[in-house]
C-alpha cells in the first residue's frame, strides 16, 4: 500500500446530510485507530495481536463508503424530485421511470399525470420502491459498481472520473477503491487477505475514503444545481476536504 495521503486541502463548505453521516462514521475507525496506538504504541515495526483492529477498520471503512453513496445518491434524487422545474429537467433515467408507469397504467387519462406538478407526487410516492430495487443492485462498492449506481440513479455518467487530485489520476483512485474494496471481501469471507493488514493500510484507507466522498459529493452538488438551479447544499465555513 502507498503511504497515507497528505495535504488534505481546506475550504469553506457545509456538507451534504450523507457527508454527515459518513463523518460521525468515520469516528468508529479512528478509534479503532486510538486503540491500536494505546495497545501498541506509534513506535516503527508489527504489533502482534493487533491485526484484528485493522482488519474490523477495513470492514467498516467499506461499509461506510458503500452507505456514503447510497446515501448521496438518495439525497441527490429527492432534492431533484423537489426542486426541479419541470419533467423535462429531470435526468433521463428518472423520466423513464415516469414512462415505464404510464405505460403500465391502463387508465387512459395516465398521461395527465404530467400536467402540472403531478409528475412530482407520482416520483415521490415511489422513491421508497426505487431506492429499494437500487440499493439491491449495488451489492458492492467498487468503482465500477459505484459509477453503475450515479448513472442509473442519477444520469451522471462515470462518477469515478472525478475523482482527481494532486499527483493522483481518476485511473489510480479506482485502482486503490478496487483493492481496498476486494481486501475487505477477503477478510469478510476467508477472515485474512493474501498478506497481513497492516495500521498503515487502515490509514491510507481511511484518507482515501474521505477523498472519494468529497470528490464524489462535488460532482453531484453541481449536477443537481445544473438541473434545479438550487445545490444540493451550500458553502460555509470549516470543512474538512472539498465537496
Amino acid at each position: 500500500m502507498t503511504s497515507p495521503l497528505t495535504g488534505l486541502q481546506r475550504i469553506d463548505a457545509m456538507p451534504s446530510n450523507a457527508r454527515k453521516a459518513l463523518t460521525d462514521n468515520l469516528t468508529d475507525v479512528t478509534r479503532l485507530l486510538e486503540l491500536h496506538a494505546e495497545a501498541g504504541g506509534d513506535g516503527p515495526g508489527r504489533r502482534r495481536g493487533l491485526e484484528v483492529l485493522n482488519k474490523s477498520a477495513i470492514v467498516l471503512l467499506t461499509s461506510y463508503w458503500e452507505s456514503y453513496c447510497e446515501d448521496i445518491a438518495e439525497e441527490a434524487i429527492e432534492h431533484i424530485v423537489k426542486h426541479a422545474k419541470s419533467a423535462d429537467a429531470l435526468p433521463k433515467t428518472m423520466r423513464k421511470l415516469i414512462a415505464k408507469e404510464l405505460k403500465e397504467d391502463k387508465n387512459d387519462l395516465a398521461v395527465w399525470l404530467l400536467a402540472d406538478d403531478c409528475w412530482r407526487q407520482l416520483l415521490s410516492a415511489r422513491l421508497e420502491q426505487f431506492k429499494v430495487a437500487r440499493n439491491w443492485n449495488f451489492n458492492t462498492p467498487k468503482p465500477a459498481q459505484v459509477d453503475e449506481l450515479f448513472l442509473d440513479g442519477l444520469g451522471i455518467e462515470k462518477i469515478s472520473d472525478s475523482w482527481t487530485w494532486e499527483k493522483t489520476a481518476a485511473a489510480t483512485a479506482r485502482t486503490k477503491l478496487k483493492t481496498f474494496v476486494e481486501l475487505r471481501g477477503a477478510i469478510a469471507h476467508r477472515g485474512k487477505g493474501d498478506k497481513s493488514v497492516k495500521k498503515a493500510d487502515v490509514t491510507n484507507y481511511l484518507e482515501l475514503i474521505k477523498r472519494l466522498a468529497a470528490k464524489t459529493g462535488g460532482k453531484v452538488n453541481t449536477h443537481c444545481k445544473s438541473i434545479t438551479g438550487k445545490a444540493l447544499y451550500t458553502k460555509t465555513p470549516n470543512a474538512m476536504l472539498t465537496e
